[in-house]
């Protein structure tokens, strides 16, 4: 998907006091109350709280998110409702989303207020993105995607219950109702899903008609007459991408093989969706591994054509600095979260970077070009070169982060340490995991490869292009540090190398990028190369002897794209089949019930926590908090896909 900047909503009031939009000339809500108009042609339209009762989860899609009304009301009702579903999904699109001060405004006398206070401490930055926000211990949960309805629609991977169509009217605002708008909505329709709408315009009925809806009118709101409600009734089942839709285990029960980040991610996003695990790890506790580094940072990343790379990586860094953010406040999480600096290469001054930004209207909240003179100020280093500034991101203990998950996920979890896995077996509908006297050690319809390159041996080396690359850090006392001018940054500075700020007493430099190199053992040459980075990093000297540096070794998965590999593993005979449509990984056949996360490279505290959203979603059939051409971009199908392209 092309995104375009995000342009926010102005806010304004009409004679009588109801919020209106001077874009569009239209008022957000009746005369007769939000809230009261939301819970007439929204919920009452869609048949709510009743059709939720005893559900493990009900999704509503909403076009026009406005003020947030429909969403809070739904949301009220849910608590209310002791026959409510386990998990309620609310998945809302809006173009134009309010700023958060004009948020709090609107919502100062709000009815509903415990509950729309939660809603703004929780509104994302507005990037064109889609935000993952979670309530009522994650059983609430707000997809909310900043964009055009035409475009965001074909990019939601949801099976929707239900449709809320609040957009201005069509007269005023024609493209959100327009009838290719309409038809991606029986996309993604469950059988029996429902819509509502206050508007009963005829092409919004014929729209909808041609979705395969029913339509009919029903009693209006606020002095309208009539409404619209309608019952998805196809005339024939709509195709869906099996990888995209998986139907999920009546178990609700994984097994998943590796306690770094990825395998303890996993778990956590795996539990909010109500599954139990089985973590499994060969060492004698979790994160000794790949994701075993004293320390590490996390940060978006901006690039002028804002393509996939940079949009995965803005969407990732944002979940992390939700999810990151509020352990390290919480102190579950030991390090710091309030800003990395991005050091751009020589020959780039701030007029280039203010332009890039200026193109793609990020906001401040996300990142923030600097001088020279204001990195300087800001880190506290005589660095040479402009900035980027990530004010949300940060640096923190990698193996605190994969504790506090495992915490969170408590109740859900088994970890077992100390467990090697020799070898994989399919046994009818379940996997088998064997140790090396081919012993059963678990069984599950469901499991999760987490343990970075060991798994490709656990699946029989499959050619994908993934490479173990080594890393070396270099560790230096503060005190030692200190005696050649070189204090302790007071924010992570990175470009070329890293510096982070102390851990126990250290600052942590590095780090080596070495392919296809198993030497376990620290290398002065190492140390060395980091201290020569070092010095170019942060624009002085680095006079230091090598002798007796500590530092660690450690390997991590890197996939020649450059981007992690998640999802369910392709079926190796099934792709042989000739027919099938290969062209994009979402048709590529899967091994049922055998699904990977791997590959992130040096990013796993920025990646981790998004990418185990997405894998818990296709593995429990919920809505993804990342859209559809993003996962094609990260499903560990892709390569099996550009394959069928090459031989096409």
């Amino acid at each position: 998907m092309k995104t375009t900047p995000v342009r926010p909503a102005t806010l304004a009031f009409t004679d009588d006091g109801v919020p209106c939009s001077p874009a569009f000339g239209d008022v957000y809500h009746s005369r007769g109350g939000a809230l009261a108009q939301a819970r007439h042609v929204f919920l009452a339209g869609s048949g709510l709280p009743d059709r939720w009762a005893g559900r493990e989860r009900f999704v509503v899609l909403e076009t026009g998110f406005g003020l947030g009304n429909n969403f809070l009301a739904t949301w009220d009702a849910w608590r209310r409702d002791p026959r409510r579903c386990e998990r309620l999904h609310f998945i809302s699109i809006e173009k134009h989303p309010l700023p958060r001060e004009s948020l709090a405004s609107v919502h100062a006398a709000s009815p509903l207020r415990e509950l729309a206070n939660e809603l703004i401490e929780a509104w994302p930055v507005l990037t064109p993105n889609m935000h993952r926000l979670s309530f009522d211990d994650s059983r609430v949960q707000l997809h909310l995607a900043l964009g055009d309805a035409a475009d965001w629609l074909p990019e939601v991977v949801a099976t929707v219950d239900a449709f809320y169509l609040d957009g201005f009217a069509p007269a005023n605002n024609p493209r959100m109702w327009e009838r290719a708008v309409l038809k991606g909505i029986g996309r993604l329709a469950a059988p029996a899903a429902t819509a509502a709408t206050w508007s009963v315009a005829r092409e919004v009925r014929d729209g909808l008609v041609a979705a395969g809806f029913r339509v009919e009118k029903a009693a209006g709101f606020g002095g309208k007459r009539e409404m619209t409600v309608a019952c998805f009734e196809p005339r024939f089942t709509p195709r869906r991408a099996p990888a995209r839709f998986a139907p999920g285990s009546s178990e609700r029960h994984a097994v998943i093989v590796g306690a770094g980040l990825a395998g303890c991610a996993t778990a956590w996003a795996l539990a909010q969706r109500g599954w139990t695990s089985l973590l499994l790890d060969r060492q004698p506790a979790t994160a000794m591994e790949t994701s075993g580094n004293r320390a590490g940072l996390f940060h978006g990343i901006v690039n002028a054509q804002d393509g996939t790379h940079a949009r995965f990586n803005r969407a990732a860094a944002l979940e992390a600095e939700r999810v990151l953010g509020q352990l390290v406040i919480e102190g579950a999480v030991e390090g710091q979260v309030g800003g990395v600096l991005r050091l751009e290469s020589a020959g780039t001054d701030l007029l280039a970077l203010q332009a890039v930004l200026n193109k793609l209207a990020l906001p401040p909240g996300y990142v923030q070009a600097l001088d020279t003179v204001s990195a300087r100020e800001l880190s506290g280093l005589p660095l040479q070169h402009p900035a980027w500034l990530f004010p949300g991101g940060g640096c923190v203990s990698p193996a605190s982060v994969a504790n506090a998950l495992l915490t969170l996920a408590s109740g859900n979890v088994v970890l077992r340490v100390g467990t090697e896995v020799a070898a994989l077996r399919r046994a009818g509908t379940l996997w088998c995991l064997l140790d090396a006297r081919s012993k059963v050690i678990a069984q599950a319809s469901v499991v999760v490869l987490a343990n970075a390159a060991d798994a490709l041996r656990l699946l029989g080396h499959p050619p994908w292009p993934l490479q173990r690359v080594r890393g070396q850090t270099t560790s230096l006392p503060v005190e030692l540090a200190a005696g050649i001018g070189l204090m302790a940054p007071r924010v992570p500075v990175a470009g070329a190398g890293y510096l982070l700020p102390a851990f126990d007493n250290e600052l942590i430099c590095g780090a080596t990028t070495q392919p296809d190199d198993d030497e376990p053992d620290l290398r002065e040459a190492d140390h060395r190369s980091n201290l020569a980075q070092l010095e170019r990093l942060v624009g002085m000297p680095i006079s230091l002897s090598t002798d007796g540096l500590k530092g660690r070794v450690g390997w991590r998965v890197v996939a020649s794209d450059r981007l992690p590999v998640i999802g369910a593993v392709p079926d190796a005979d099934a792709l042989m089949r000739p027919g099938l449509r290969l062209d994009q990984p979402r048709f590529v056949p899967r091994t049922a019930g055998l699904y990977v996360h791997t590959a992130l490279a040096s990013r796993g505290l920025a990646w981790s926590p998004l990418a185990a959203q997405a894998l818990a979603s296709l593995i429990t059939g919920a809505p993804c908090p990342l859209e559809s051409s993003l996962l094609d971009a990260i499903d560990v199908a892709r390569f099996a896909s550009r394959a069928a392209r090459r031989a096409a």
